[in-house]
Parts: C-alpha cells; sequence; structure tokens
C-alpha cells in the first residue's frame, strides 16, 4: 500500500463523522449563525470598505446570511467564490445580499460573471473539521488550500475557519500542502489560530 493511503483514508474517516457532528450540530441550534456573526465582528477587525470573501452556504454549512447583514453594516464590501478553472485558485465576485446567483461547480450558488472580481482582506472558509493550531478539515478538493496560498504569495490576507463549535477536533491529520487558518469562529467563541498575526 503506497505510504499516502492511510493518510488518505484518516481523512475520509474523519470527513464522514465531522459531516454527522456538522448535521446534529445545526439541528440542534438553529440560532448558532446568529451567534457565530456576533462573535465574528467582535473579534474580528474589519473597516469600511474591506473585503471580505464569504461562502454560499450548502448542507448543514454554517449560514452567513447573518454575518453578511453584521458586515454590510460595517460598511465591508461582500464577495463570493467561484470555482472558474480547476486546479486554479478561487476567483471571488462582488455580491450583496438579495443580489440574483446563478448555480455554479458543485451546484454552489455564485455571482454572475459580469460582477466584477476583487481581492479579499478576508476569507470566510466553510469547514468539516478544526483544531486550535488552525488545521481545517475541507472536503479534499483543495479549493481554500490553493487559494490562500495565491493570496498569502500575494499580499496579506485573514483566514477565518466558520463552522460550529462541534466540529472542533484535537487535531488533524496534514500535508505541505494544507494552509492554515488564522482564526476559527463557532457559535461559541472566536479562537485565535497558529502563529499569523491579523
Amino acid at each position: 500500500m503506497p505510504p499516502i493511503a492511510p493518510f488518505l483514508s484518516l481523512k475520509h474517516v474523519l470527513r464522514e463523522k465531522l459531516k454527522a457532528e456538522r448535521r446534529r450540530a445545526a439541528a440542534a441550534r438553529p440560532d448558532a449563525p446568529r451567534h457565530a456573526a456576533k462573535n465574528f465582528v467582535e473579534h474580528i477587525p474589519v473597516d469600511a470598505g474591506t473585503i471580505v470573501a464569504l461562502y454560499h452556504p450548502i448542507k448543514d454549512e454554517l449560514d452567513t446570511a447573518p454575518l453578511a447583514e453584521a458586515l454590510i453594516e460595517r460598511g465591508a464590501r461582500l464577495a463570493l467564490p467561484v470555482a472558474e478553472r480547476t486546479p486554479a485558485p478561487l476567483v471571488f465576485r462582488a455580491f450583496a445580499p438579495g443580489d440574483a446567483l446563478i448555480k455554479g461547480r458543485h451546484s454552489i450558488m455564485v455571482p454572475r460573471a459580469e460582477s466584477p472580481a476583487l481581492v479579499p482582506d478576508i476569507v470566510v472558509a466553510p469547514l468539516l473539521g478544526f483544531s486550535r493550531d488552525g488545521a481545517r478539515l475541507g472536503y479534499g478538493g483543495g479549493y481554500y488550500d490553493r487559494t490562500l496560498k495565491a493570496l498569502r504569495a500575494a499580499g496579506t490576507v485573514i483566514a477565518v475557519g466558520y463552522g460550529y463549535g462541534a466540529q472542533e477536533v484535537d487535531a488533524l491529520p496534514s500535508s505541505p500542502l494544507d494552509e492554515t487558518l488564522d482564526w476559527i469562529v463557532t457559535e461559541r467563541e472566536a479562537i485565535r489560530a497558529g502563529k499569523r498575526t491579523a
């Protein structure tokens, strides 16, 4: 068996376990998006004109609608990710709540092509699991890892994992391709992660 196989198997098992944890958390805490939005704006620096890339939630991902409203009140500009090419980094296109969206890759709703591309100051990333050192477990496509690597190479960006407190684990398997988070925000708290500065 190739050395990478046990690593991939462990991640697969963790993904299935954490999908179930997220599903239970979403059912148990319908108020979680409101509390997470409050924790976000109380801890993550957002000024007028700050460009914040959110995500359009799928399945049981933590809803970002309350966060979008709170950010707009602070004068932030919002964007959503678009997977235009694989394996290229994500492109972020401007949007505002109420904008008409279209179905993109993996049936994720995205802004129309004529919506201007923006370079985010803050990237809010969905997740399946996280640990307090900033490790993030996603779906395995590597979109956010590639994107954060490119953004960090070009300048300063704050990466915020956004999810339920129940998605926390003690540790996650990692590879050299994984990019760490600067913050994790849940309905319970905001966690300053790793050694990066926000």
